[in-house]
């Protein structure tokens, strides 16, 4: 793909990589190290959050998250670590039932895991994913916030911006909400992401997957310091993603806040000059 011509500094909040080198058997679309950082440069994207991408089955992201934070040095990647929880999203009465037994396994992240992702200085904020790998339990949710660096979750019809906002929310750490909330597109659910800007300062909303101008250009009018560019490499080059975003109907401060300012407002490590 030929490389994209702009003149913005863009860094992207929403990437993954496989760490095994994008070997998989399952039918999903995986790449590694290398593969990502060519794209970026084609899509001129300066610094990218990188977390594992998804692990088959009941498997821990320990390994995972440390070939991805091994994997990042000396290239444009500032490492999440992946973490994992007991508690089912779900909002069923079955769901419900099975949370009050629920337990922490082996393979789920506990606090001291989250404590010692905070004192290690390769991870700079953490990724969840309820729908796939449960959600953190308290005692995770505690330490997730005694650290306070920030989070970004997985949203949509299967874990909702309203499922968020009871359950993440109340927490004071900085919470990037994936896809504008809506994956796969919604309106209804757009809305309701960008609502949640008016009541939570410590909220902000990633673009990747959400194919419709009209919410974007709305939360970058009435939250200007609110949205963060994420392409959703590799399921989405990011030549496209980048392209969603420059063809806004939105003023050229807006564009930089997207694509820059307002994230590394949150990760300071996608600054210019920050070294991992």
């Amino acid at each position: 793909m030929l490389e994209l011509e702009h003149t913005y500094r863009v860094v992207d909040v929403h990437t993954s990589i496989d760490p095994s080198g994008g070997t998989r058997t399952d039918g999903s679309y995986v790449i590694g190290p290398e593969r990502l950082e060519l794209e970026m440069h084609q899509a001129g994207i300066v610094k990218s959050v990188v977390f594992p991408a998804t692990q088959p089955g009941d498997a821990s992201y320990l390994t995972a998250n440390n070939a991805v934070a091994r994997l990042s040095v000396d290239r444009p990647f500032v490492a999440f670590a992946r973490i994992t929880g007991p508690v089912d999203p779900s909002t069923d009465l079955r769901a419900r039932l099975r949370n009050i037994r629920s337990q922490r396994e082996s393979w789920h992240t506990s606090p001291s895991d989250i404590e010692q992702y905070g004192l290690d200085h390769r991870f700079h904020g953490f990724k969840v994913n309820p729908p796939r790998d449960g959600l953190p339990d308290e005692e995770v949710l505690d330490m997730l916030e005694s650290i306070g660096e920030p989070v970004l979750v997985h949203a949509g019809k299967e874990f909702t911006p309203s499922a968020i906002e009871q359950t993440l929310l109340c927490r004071e750490f900085p919470l990037i909400i994936e896809h504008f909330g809506c994956y796969p597109y919604d309106s209804e659910l757009a809305d309701r992401a960008i609502d949640l800007l008016d009541e939570y300062d410590h909220c902000f909303l990633e673009t990747s997957f959400v194919g419709d101008r009209a919410p974007i250009e709305r939360a970058l009018r009435e939250h200007p310091d609110r949205v963060c560019f994420g392409s959703g490499s590799p399921r989405i080059h990011p030549n496209v993603g980048m392209m969603e975003i420059l063809t806004l109907d939105v003023t050229e401060d807006k564009l930089k806040r997207a694509f820059s300012t307002n994230a590394c407002a949150i990760i300071p490590e996608l600054r210019p000059g920050a070294t991992d």
